[in-house]
């Protein structure tokens, strides 16, 4: 198994936000990246993303421009599994579901190396469980970066029942690697983070949907009382309300006390199609044009 300054082959799987910004980080590291996503649409995308991120910063002075167009052309984009068989470590961003995760883990524990490391970047499903549809739950381990993961300074990693020590330390060290602060949690549901934030997002639902105060007196509040960069709705929108509702569905599901269960008003915005930013309508409006209607009531 290659330690951390040894992982030169890094797949990524899901060519959406996080992906793309898991993929550039490991670009930038020195690392070989496989992108992969069956849309090539989506890998067109990410691909320009990524191009247009690192061409900012080396115009801001904090790379050199040699420095961005080798990550950039570290970076192919690949359309099949298979093509993930050299890796060294597989990070999959892709849709927050157990089921679809297992399906894919089971792909990569047959088409990989026996030495490469498999990770997830689920903000909230068990490692463990993940672990137990592959033949080598050792080297199953979660790494949950943050939105945006070229911004954001955060990777929490978890450990399944079974991640070996050796794994630990080396993804550990890959991710301080990609300069990131590490956190290390035990695999309980929602782990460190999304178990103290996704409570905040939904009392903040529940007293938009009371009529407690208006959406932007409640993100105010919380700005300007507790510090934080953006108030609990609005950081929800950017999130994806759609992936804070199957946060705290693990939760409620995991930890068995109702208050995980979910405020109606964020379930009613989610089966409506409000997702939040990335679809341009979610508790706020962000000037694009909704494909989904109003939900039938709401504050």
């Amino acid at each position: 198994m290659a330690t951390a300054s040894e992982i030169a082959a890094v797949g990524v799987i899901g060519a959406g936000q996080m992906g793309s910004g898991i993929a550039q980080l490991a670009a930038a590291a020195g690392c070989a990246v496989l992108l992969l996503d069956a849309d090539p649409a989506a890998l067109s995308r990410a691909v320009a993303s990524i191009s247009s991120s690192l061409r900012r910063l080396a115009a801001k002075g904090h790379l050199s421009q040699a420095a961005c167009e080798d990550s950039i052309g570290r970076i192919r984009c690949v359309s099949a599994v298979q093509d993930l068989r050299d890796a060294d470590l597989v990070i999959e961003a892709i849709v927050e579901n157990e089921d679809v995760k297992k399906r894919l883990f089971v792909e990569l524990d047959k088409i990989t190396k026996p030495s490469t490391i498999l990770a997830s970047n689920t903000s909230s499903i068990s490692i463990t469980r993940l672990a137990s549809a592959t033949k080598r739950p050792a080297q199953v381990i979660g790494m949950h970066f943050f939105n945006p993961p070229p911004i954001m300074k955060l990777i929490e990693i978890i450990r399944g029942a079974d991640t070996s020590d050796e794994v630990f330390a080396t993804v550990k060290s890959f991710s301080e690697r990609l300069g990131k602060t590490v956190i290390c949690s035990h695999d309980y549901p929602g782990f460190i983070v999304n178990r103290v934030l996704m409570p905040m997002i939904n009392e903040a639902f529940w007293a938009l949907y009371t009529g407690v105060a208006t959406k932007e007196d409640i993100d105010t509040g919380m700005k300007l009382g507790t510090n934080h960069p953006m108030g609990p709705l609005q950081l929800a929108d950017f999130i994806g309300l759609d992936v804070c509702l199957s946060v705290l569905r693990v939760l409620h599901n995991g930890l068995g006390d109702n208050k995980y269960s979910p405020c109606p008003l964020l379930v009613q915005y989610v089966d409506a199609g409000r997702l939040g930013k990335k679809r341009g309508l979610g508790v706020y409006s962000y000037g694009q044009k909704s494909s989904s209607s109003k939900p039938k009531s709401s504050l």
